[in-house]
């Protein structure tokens, strides 16, 4: 039996569906090069923004129009539709789509392995018609996806994301992440070393920690900055030598997590911190829990305490309510920061949000003509610390084949920053040393790549 996965969205989902991959492989499934050879094929789905709802509906309709003519030809396609919007549209998923075979929602993960045994007798599972609703969300003991860094052959894989969180219970007013994914839950701090010491076993040499809130970790007497300790701890004895987070919330970015940053070098030098906006007003109309000058605060005592570090953000525009002054506070706050690049975008009201039903909207004209503003002001700092890096020396990680140039490798610095080198496939997955000698674009071009024992 073969499987095929699409998966769109954050880093959790492709978590996840690395998650589901071994489920399938343990039955003694295969991944199937191409969606029309496989026996199954699951689209783990976002609802973030609309364009992935409407991407996603597009990629089921497709695989509706392949079963219909494997039929046909007396051959089973098994569709399953998981993720974010599974959770947001179930019902109305199964009444628009009846030939989609089941609706999986973000917590119903463990009614999978039933799933995979219906499609190998090609009988149908039936489950109670709230699933969704009564499931509880489980961590898998591993998330790790063999074989999926670019470049790399199947079972060796270098780079894993490790959820240590699942859920948000801020319920920021234009976000429908709390409505699709739930409150917060924290893992097992023993499951996460657990998997740690597994894929270091397995040759994974950088680790990123995931959640949606990822810096809000909670175990009993363990936070986040004390299962950081713990986790640098685990890694560099299970070999691994970079450690990453994501998401971080700036309202509660503690000076504990940061001294612990400070002190392990196995945690890299790049923190996202997203902010959204420049002005107190907004944060405090879409619900952020903190003021401007709150985060300027946590900025000042993270570079303070690492001189080094590389930030990225979040930046949303056209926010309802939002005034040129306001615009004008936030590309003051860029300027002030200077982030290294920032995720940027404009108001698309979400139905199921509070921000859904606020007055004074601004208008489309307008949202993009600011948002190219602060797009463009983003690049020109990208730009001028781009350029101030060149000549430097920096230690590597060799991630896959350029797509442009089947001679050249793609490489990242702990600061976030690829770097394009001359190297063969068989580099991929060491760490090495390049001399950061040009830009293109926003990336880096080495010479030649030294190639290190360790990082």
């Amino acid at each position: 039996m073969k499987f095929f996965f699409e998966t769109y969205g954050c880093q959790m989902n492709n978590a996840e569906s690395a998650s589901l991959s071994l489920a399938c492989k343990e039955r003694g499934w295969v991944s199937a090069a191409k969606p029309n050879e496989a026996d199954l094929v699951l689209i783990n789905t976002c609802s973030v923004r609309l364009t992935a709802e409407v991407r996603a509906l597009g990629r089921i309709a497709h695989y509706i129009s392949v079963k219909k003519k494997h039929k046909k030809n007396k051959k089973n396609l098994t569709i399953v539709v998981a993720g974010c919007m599974a959770q947001r549209l179930s019902e109305s998923l199964k009444e628009k789509y009846p030939l989609v075979d089941y609706v999986m929602g973000t917590s119903a993960r463990s009614i999978f392995p039933l799933i995979l045994e219906a499609a190998e007798k090609g009988t149908k599972a039936v489950f109670d018609s709230d699933i969704n609703e009564k499931a509880v969300f489980t961590f898998s003991d591993s998330h790790l996806d063999e074989g999926s860094n670019e470049g790399q052959e199947q079972g060796s894989a270098f780079r894993s994301f490790l959820p240590i969180m699942h859920g948000c219970n801020n319920f920021c007013s234009y976000c429908i992440v709390p409505y699709v994914r739930g409150r917060e839950v924290s893992r097992d701090p023993q499951n996460i070393l657990q998997e740690i010491r597994l894929v270091g076993e397995r040759g994974v040499r950088e680790i990123t920690l995931l959640g949606q809130n990822v810096n809000n970790y909670k175990w009993q007497d363990i936070d986040f900055s004390a299962l950081l300790k713990l986790i640098a701890t685990e890694a560099e004895k299970s070999g691994i030598n970079w450690v990453r987070f994501l998401s971080a919330n700036p309202g509660n970015f503690s000076s504990k997590t940061i001294e612990v940053l400070a002190a392990n070098k196995i945690f890299c030098k790049h923190i996202h911190l997203p902010v959204q906006h420049g002005s107190s007003s907004i944060l405090k109309a879409m619900n952020r829990g903190y003021t401007i000058e709150r985060f300027l605060e946590v900025v000042g005592e993270i570079r303070k305490a690492m001189p080094n570090v590389t930030l990225s953000t979040d930046i949303l525009v056209g926010f309802p309510g939002e005034t040129e002054d306001d615009l004008q506070k936030t590309l003051d706050l860029m300027e002030e920061v200077k982030f290294i690049y920032s995720f940027m975008y404009h108001f698309n009201p979400r139905e199921g949000t509070k921000a859904y039903d606020l007055p004074d909207r601004i208008d489309e004209k307008v949202k993009k003509e600011r948002l190219a503003r602060v797009i463009k002001l983003q690049h020109k700092h990208t730009t001028e610390l781009f350029k101030s890096r060149l000549g430097s020396t920096e230690v590597v990680l060799i991630e896959g084949i350029s797509r442009n140039n089947a001679d050249e490798l793609i490489t990242r610095t702990e600061r976030d920053e690829k770097v394009v080198v001359p190297g063969s496939k068989s580099m991929i997955g060491s760490f090495a040393k390049v001399t950061l000698s040009s830009l293109n674009g926003n990336t880096f071009k080495a010479k030649e790549a030294k190639l290190l024992a360790s990082g």
